[in-house]
Order: C-alpha cells, then structure tokens, then sequence
C-alpha cells in the first residue's frame, strides 16, 4: 500500500515503523472474514482493511474525527486477522500507533475519560483486593449490571503456596487483577509447578504487565509499567546468586505483553537491552508443559469429564501458540476440545473492552458459549483470566483455567468450581 506520510510523522521511529506496516498490506481483504467485529456488524471500516486505511489517513495528515476514534475503539485488538494474513502485516502494532495518534488529536468526552481513568487505576491499584473483596462479600445485594464482573469467593486452596526449596526455579508473574480476581490460579501454578520438582519464585515489586494502561491510551505509563518489572525481574534473570530458568505467564494476555517489551523499549537506551532480555526468558505456562507431562504423567490421581478449551485470542494469535494445551492434557488422559467451530475467534473479553464496548463484547461471548456447546462439557477451560471471567459471566457451567484443573488431577480431588457459584 503505497504512502506517503504528513511532515509530522515522517522521519519518526512510529512513522517509519506504520509506514513499513502499511506497505505490506495488498488490500486482499482475507482479513475481514476473521474479524469478529466485522462480523457482527457487517462495515467495512469496522474490519481490519477500513481501519488500516483509516489510520493510514491520519497519517498521511487527514484529521481524524470522533467518528474515526470509535472505530479504532471497537477493535479488539484480537489479532485473528495477523494469522490469517498473507502478507505477515502487522496489525496490532499498526493499530497501537493508529490510536496514540488519533487520541492525540481527538479529546475524548468528560465522562469517557473518568471511565478509562477509574479502569487504569483502579484495576491496577492495590486498593483492587479489598474492594473486590466487599464485592463478593456483598454479591447477592450487587446490581445485576455489575454482578457479572464480580467472581464468586475463591475455594480454600487459592492460598496454599508449596514450601519446598528445589534445585530448579521459574520466576512467576502474579499480575495485576489475577490475585484477586482468581487467586488459585498462580497457587494452582506453583502446586503443578513444584509436582514436577520446579519452584515457582515471585519477584517482589512485579505488578501489572503494562497492558491495561496501553490498551487504554496511557502510552507512558504502559513504559513505567514495564520498567518496574524490569528491574524487579532482573536479579532473578542476571543477577550475580542463582537464576531462574525462565518467566512464567499463567496469563496469556500478560505473557504476549511481556515478549513485547524488547520492542516497547528499543528505543530507550536504559532499558533496551534489558527489555530484550526479558522478552527472550519469558515463556507461557503452555510452553513448559511438553516437559512437565513426563513428570506429572504418572502423579495423576483424578481426571474431569469432558472439557471445553478455548484458546485465548492472546495465546494464539498473540503469541502464536496453538495447539499444545489440548496435546499435553491429552498426553495425559484428559479428554480436551476446542469448539467444532470459530474456536479460532475472540470471545469478547479483550481486557477492558468487555466495560468499555459492553454490548459488543456479550453478543461475542454468547456466540464462543454456543460454539462450545456441542462439547457437553462438564467445564469450559482457558488460559487468560479476562476470558475465565468473562465466559463465567454467561453460564452456569464451571468456567477455569486450565492448570487449576490440572492441579485438582494431581491432589485427587473434584473441581471445586460448582459449589462456588
């Protein structure tokens, strides 16, 4: 796609890096028929070809409107359309500069702005905790409006961390809402983890991954994100005493986030290098499970009925990794599958969108729990805490992360899912 860019953005790293982007694209539109939104609304400029020229006009120096901004807005940077792409054309980049720019030039409303304040903060904030917490303590009396976003009380074993000291050790991210929002998933983590004779190690001062500020306009504090994490990683990744094999994500949306620091940073000449560094050890929880199978193999006291799996769009198009939660769990006698059909599309969740676009983001759940539903499984698993979540929000059938069901497999017990709802 031929551009020239305005004299504003031409001879900048983001200018030269959207218009090396652009020039990639052949305008073949395959991308429009893997584009959720796209899908649902039936407009060319809500599918990833419309926004591309969208944002290709804003940089060649057309002002953007508000009109323009919402577009951008209903994306969910999915990046389904970067895996069925011929062309290898970067996407999620692309729109990530598309909307700095766009925001740049367009104020957002008032109430807008409070919203997306309250959801970078708040979510990201310690205070998160305890009020989730009086949330779920008040859970019968919350609006229905609200209750969806409210989890039930986590079960008795969110909070039995193992105590053994081993030769082996992984560092594991928390993250941000995941400890309180599903605190059993990083023990559930460590419990696997330690039954294959590896520590999981939890660096103090790693917080939330930069995604929820980014996704969320706050470019600069996205950076400040990543460099906290940074430097509360890297003594257990190059410090002078013992290194940790890799960083573990048990969040698929916090792993793709964290490979991305090596480019977030390039340009900072203070963390660039070490950004690399980190992006290089950091690995999905998925990854380590080829290994892991072999050790857990023969410890397995239980296993589920059927399962449900869906692929976080992070996971597998994000990161693309596809296929290796559903063969190690088979490996290992569960009986797993996707959905038998558009397992490969976004369930609606995408971080904050599920609050900010909230209609758009119910008719995408709806469509993953009914593409699920000929499975009849008896839990639906997955491997992102937004989709957990969000999937939760429209069925009573248990929704969880995969490992949790693992870890109930190896301690012999029954998911615990039910009782809780």
């Amino acid at each position: 796609m031929q551009t020239t860019l305005a004299p504003e953005f031409a001879g900048t790293p983001e200018g030269a890096e959207a218009e090396a982007i652009l020039r990639r694209c052949v305008h073949c539109g395959f991308c429009t028929a893997t584009c959720p939104t796209y899908q649902l609304l039936g407009d060319e400029l809500d599918g990833p070809r419309g926004r591309i020229y969208l944002i290709k006009q804003v940089l060649e120096g057309v002002a953007p409107t508000r009109e323009t901004q919402a577009y951008l807005d209903r994306c969910l940077t999915c990046r389904n359309c970067e895996t069925t792409c011929p062309s290898g054309v970067a996407y999620g980049r692309l729109v990530d500069i598309g909307r700095r720019v766009v925001d740049a030039q367009v104020p957002r409303p008032g109430g807008e702005r409070r919203v997306r304040w309250l959801l970078k903060e708040g979510l990201t904030s310690p205070l998160f905790k305890p009020a989730l917490a009086l949330g779920q303590a008040l859970r019968p009396l919350v609006p229905a409006a609200l209750k969806d976003k409210v989890p039930p009380r986590p079960p008795a074993t969110a909070h039995d961390w193992p105590t053994r000291q081993l030769g082996r050790k992984v560092g594991l991210l928390l993250g941000c809402v995941q400890p309180a929002m599903a605190p059993n998933i990083n023990s559930a983590t460590a419990r696997v983890l330690d039954a294959a004779g590896i520590q999981a190690v939890v660096a103090d001062g790693a917080g939330c991954c930069g995604a929820i500020r980014e996704h969320l306009g706050d470019h600069d504090g996205a950076l400040a994100d990543m460099r906290r994490n940074i430097d509360a990683w890297w003594p257990l990744v190059a410090g002078p005493g013992e290194r940790v094999e890799a960083l573990v994500m048990n969040a698929s949306g916090c792993g793709v986030a964290v490979k991305d620091y090596a480019h977030a940073l390039a340009h900072d000449p203070a963390y660039a290098d070490k950004a690399a560094r980190i992006s290089a050890a950091t690995r999905d929880l998925s990854e380590l499970l080829p290994e892991l199978v072999p050790a857990l193999k023969a410890r397995l006291k239980a296993r589920p009925g059927a399962l449900g799996y869906h692929p976080p769009c992070t996971l597998q198009h994000g990161q693309k990794l596809r296929g290796g939660v559903e063969a190690a769990l088979r490996e290992l006698g569960f009986r797993i599958d996707c959905a038998p059909a558009d397992s490969h599309l976004c369930c609606g969740s995408a971080g904050t969108y599920s609050v900010l676009q909230p209609e758009l983001s119910r008719q995408l759940r709806d469509r993953k729990l009914a593409a699920l539903a000929p499975l009849q499984a008896e839990q639906i698993v997955s491997a992102n805490v937004g989709c957990i979540q969000h999937l939760q929000s429209g069925t009573a059938t248990p929704v969880r992360h995969w490992v949790e069901v693992l870890d109930d497999a190896l301690r012999g017990v029954a998911q615990e899912q039910a009782q809780l709802l």
